[in-house]
């Protein structure tokens, strides 16, 4: 891509305006040789009747940062992303705060990619962990 570490966190950011991510406020936080990082609020617009953090909601943080992750390690223009697969693990509850998603690459083949994503809180606890397959579509 040509771009470091700043200007590609700028690119995934841009990208989420007028889309679900941006109505999530996902926001995108770090990136690393073989990993993205995206942060979302808990408040009432992500919770369950209940009053926690509704499970789509992380299943939704967790497809688009490892959508975004699939895309920028592919390091190609004319491809589109998408998830094929996904599977969740609910582990703790949560009310308010944020939480963070780390998608870590674990297969990165042109066509499909597999991450996995664990979904934190700010303290570090385990919230969700997620498995994720991604498909490269050519354009």
């Amino acid at each position: 891509m040509g771009l470091n570490k700043a200007e590609i966190l700028k690119k995934c950011n841009n990208m989420c305006k007028n889309t679900l991510m941006e109505t999530l406020n996902i926001e995108f936080i770090n990136i690393s040789e073989d990993t993205v990082t995206a942060k979302m609020p808990v408040n009432s617009r992500v919770h369950q009747p209940d009053g926690v953090l509704h499970g789509g909601a992380s299943v939704a943080l967790a497809e688009s940062v490892g959508s975004a992750g699939a895309f920028i390690f592919l390091n190609e223009k004319d491809v589109a992303i998408r998830g094929i697969e996904i599977s969740a693990n609910h582990i703790k509850s949560i009310k308010e705060g944020f939480v963070y998603a780390k998608a870590k690459i674990l297969h990165k083949g042109r066509t499909t990619q597999l991450w996995h994503i664990a979904i934190e809180n700010e303290n570090e606890e385990l919230i969700s962990m997620v498995k994720l397959t991604t498909l490269t579509l050519r354009r």
